[in-house]
């Protein structure tokens, strides 16, 4: 199936406002099961994996600071 006109210009429109913001990194995840038009956008400190237990501090071999 061939991308419609209006689909490749929400693409650029995307991009455009993507580098607008200044971010140096993007990552698209394309889903048959999410409904159409709905995006979810992930931050996070330095260049570790999005989603990973080191980004969502449950890093299980990290030492627990003391009080």
């Amino acid at each position: 199936m061939d991308p419609t006109e209006k689909e490749i210009e929400d693409i650029l429109n995307i991009l455009d406002d993507f580098t607008k913001r200044g971010e140096s990194r993007l990552k698209i995840n394309a889903a048959d099961d999410v409904p159409e038009g709905q995006a979810e956008r992930l931050y996070h400190l330095g260049r570790c994996d999005v989603g990973s237990p080191w980004a969502k501090g449950q890093a299980f071999d990290v030492l627990e600071e003391k009080i």
